[in-house]
């Protein structure tokens, strides 16, 4: 049975929810290795003047640990 491990970040970025989900785990790849899911555990977004400026997300990251096979 495989087991993974689970971190929570936070990333954001002036294009999207999308585009800051893709943040989120290419900065969690850059730190651990066999990233494997992204749970978008909430999503907000900051505003000025009535428009919105940077999309922020809260992610889980899924990473399977360096001993454990995919299988």
């Amino acid at each position: 049975m495989s087991m993974l491990k689970v971190i929570e970040v936070l990333a954001e970025s002036d294009k999207g929810f999308e585009d800051a989900a893709q943040n989120a785990v290419t900065q969690a790849a850059q730190s651990v290795r066999n990233v494997k899911s992204v749970y978008i555990k909430d999503m907000n977004a900051a505003v000025e003047n009535g428009q919105i400026t940077s999309y922020r997300v809260n992610a889980k990251i899924s990473f399977l640990l360096d001993d454990q096979d995919a299988g």
